[in-house]
């Protein structure tokens, strides 16, 4: 079922007002260094012409082994809204209500589910120290900070600039698209070191 954007923002908000699932949020202490895992806030904006802004914020915890991602959007007292689990060429989104949604891709899921384009595969690499050859060799107007590292960059519709850096990637990600006469913004602040 797909959901209009502005009424799954407001769906959104409502849950992290009322929100009483008490999933737990994976452990990322547990998670081997090899894999890439991190916890932190997020905020979306989204802003349409004629239209009132729509904004939401929550949590987040993010893990991926580069086989397994898994993806939960939290609440602001931890419980799980939604967990995305991305294995085996299959995205599966289970709500706090036990629905479960499935797509080929993260992106095809998020978009089947907000009717919106949120790059759920680009933050698998954005998300790392290092980019790979191939996700920068797919990227334009891309700026360097002093050590090196990619810190700004457009795509797929995207401008992406990152900052911030650990030794496991950016702690800060904004995230800003124009498409259609709406305009997105994300930003992403990683809290665990």
């Amino acid at each position: 079922m797909r959901i209009p954007f502005s009424n799954f923002l407001k769906l959104f908000v409502l849950a992290l007002m009322l929100s009483g699932c008490a999933t737990q949020v994976p452990d990322v202490a547990s998670v081997s260094m090899s894999d890439l895992s991190r916890t932190g806030r997020f905020a979306l904006k989204a802003e349409e012409f004629g239209r009132e802004p729509e904004a939401v914020q929550g949590g987040f915890t993010w893990i991926d082994s580069g086989q397994r991602l898994t993806l939960d959007l939290t609440n602001p007292f931890g419980n799980v809204l939604a967990r995305v689990v991305v294995d085996s060429g299959i995205a599966t989104l289970t709500r706090s209500n036990g629905e479960i949604l499935q797509a080929a891709t993260p992106d095809e899921l998020v978009a089947m589910v907000l009717g919106q384009s949120i790059p759920v595969q680009g933050l698998r690499e954005w998300l790392r120290l290092r980019l790979p050859d191939r996700a920068i060799a797919a990227m334009t107007g891309v700026t360097r900070d002093a050590q090196g590292y990619v810190d700004a960059f457009n795509q797929n519709g995207w401008r992406v600039q990152r900052s911030r850096f650990d030794e496991r990637g950016p702690r800060l990600l904004v995230l800003s698209r124009n498409d259609q006469g709406k305009a997105i913004h994300i930003r992403l602040v990683i809290d665990n070191p």
